[in-house]
């Protein structure tokens, strides 16, 4: 690949040297599906933060992105190795993309594409690098063969995610993120009504979008194959019940089927080849659970995994948002529960809260923005989606400038839309703002994620 001076050209690929007139030779020596194939080129640099990792970045960040993830891949990737067997892939490099941007990351073998919004500054977002990590062994090793059961790549990458994070972090705090998922779960089968063709976990494709035929492929891309599949692959280990003999299965099931492209039929099937005592007790049929009816019937999932262990971090944040809620606000017990050590995804699941009882009594989001700046002025993304949304649900003027400069700060799909679906059900000054933002910033997004908004705004 030959790039103009001044420019460097990556790719996903085990090797890549650089020759004379700024060319540069990548060699990928493992087979890998075709949309894992990615070539970037532009004005980028990079750093060693770890053995087998750099970042690469523009010049202007790459500080930000050594100083973030400096150590912390390594970590990542050994106890994933630990877990699900070798990483294969040899480097674990990052590139951190433009704004706009439009998805977290996207796992391109040796060279993730990511996101600048997890450059939070404190760390507080580098766990979401796991899940990346995790396509390492689900999804890139194994792998779906049709977009319609993307849960095979996703729902068992948020299982490995969420084991990895159990490892690293403990299980309450893991439960806590995971109840996250849940919220955004429930919020997506709210939108989209629960017997959506969507929300299946086995969903049919065909060309264009119709409710008969099938769906457009690029609207598989939401949180039932995440986090429905998550649930059925945590379905799968409590049939188990034995955690370490699930783990074994999966380095085993990883072992099978590498370097392959499957079915849902080829998984289950080797799930109950695995386990013959439960497949002799026809796990696969058990009313109410059976695996075809995971499938193929849309809906909220059958199981939910337990999540208690994350209730010794819950229940404060619980507690914290009904005293906001309060038409009296009792500001000793407010002050009395101290957030300073609460980690991203405490705070998260307590703004996910306010943001359930919103709108608040009169008064009450003005006098919690000005109690945390933590919050009402993070440059955490992930503390921002939720204040903005928390602003415009409690229809907050005086703070919609947030709303604004967040949406002009980046392009991220699942920041992005659902702060103008909240702002074109909001109030006559909130579908203003809507109309103004997209004005100003439809140029600069995907245009996978104009053309939504433009559905959203009813401008098609």
């Amino acid at each position: 690949v030959q790039v103009p001076e001044g420019f460097t050209a990556v790719m996903s690929a085990t090797s890549w040297e650089k020759q004379k007139d700024n060319t540069f030779v990548f060699k990928m020596s493992q087979p890998i599906p075709s949309y894992l194939i990615a070539l970037a080129v532009g004005d980028i640099v990079s750093a060693d933060v770890g053995p087998r990792s750099r970042v690469w970045a523009e010049p202007c960040l790459i500080e930000a992105a050594k100083k973030e993830y400096d150590g912390v891949i390594e970590e990542f990737l050994a106890v994933g190795e630990k877990l699900f067997g070798p990483y294969v892939w040899g480097r674990y490099d990052i590139l951190f993309m433009p704004p706009s941007f439009p998805f977290g990351g996207m796992e391109n073998p040796c060279l993730t594409f990511a996101t600048p919004c997890l450059l939070a500054g404190d760390r507080s977002l580098v766990d979401v690098i796991i899940h990346e990590i995790s396509h390492s062994w689900f999804g890139n090793l194994v792998t779906n063969a049709t977009w319609g059961e993307f849960w095979l790549n996703e729902g068992f990458t948020m299982y490995a995610q969420r084991r990895i994070s159990t490892e690293v972090y403990g299980s309450a705090y893991t439960c806590l993120e995971a109840a996250t998922g849940r919220a955004l779960l429930r919020q997506h089968m709210d939108n989209t009504g629960e017997d959506h063709p969507l929300n299946k976990l086995r969903v049919v494709i065909e060309p264009g979008f119709s409710l008969f035929l099938g769906v457009n492929p690029d609207d598989t891309y939401n949180e039932t194959p995440y986090e429905k599949g998550y649930c059925f692959v945590s379905y799968l280990a409590h049939l188990v019940g034995d955690q370490s003999k699930f783990d074994a299965f999966l380095q085993a099931y990883v072992n099978r089927f590498k370097f392959q492209s499957i079915t849902a039929d080829d998984t289950l099937g080797f799930f109950l080849e695995y386990f013959p005592e439960l497949k002799e007790k026809g796990v696969d049929s058990i009313p109410g659970f059976e695996f075809d009816r995971w499938l193929n019937t849309p809906g909220w999932p059958p199981y939910l995994p337990d999540l208690s262990p994350g209730e010794q971090l819950m229940k404060p944040a619980d507690k914290l948002a009904e005293l906001w809620a309060a038409d009296d606000l009792n500001m000793e017990a407010i002050e009395a529960v101290d957030i300073t050590a609460w980690r991203t995804y405490q705070l998260v699941y307590f703004l996910d809260q306010v943001l359930q009882k919103s709108p608040l009594p009169e008064g009450n989001v003005e006098r919690l923005s000005k109690m945390y700046p933590k919050i009402s002025k993070a440059q955490n993304a992930e503390l921002r989606l939720r204040w903005c949304q928390i602003v415009l649900k409690n229809n907050l003027e005086a703070e919609y400038h947030k709303v604004k400069d967040f949406l002009h700060s980046q392009g991220k799909q699942k920041y992005t839309l659902p702060l103008y679906r909240a702002m074109w059900g909001g109030s006559e000054s909130a579908r203003a703002l809507a109309m103004e933002t997209f004005s100003a910033t439809a140029p600069q997004l995907h245009v996978n994620v104009q053309n939504y908004i433009k559905k959203i705004l009813g401008l098609e």
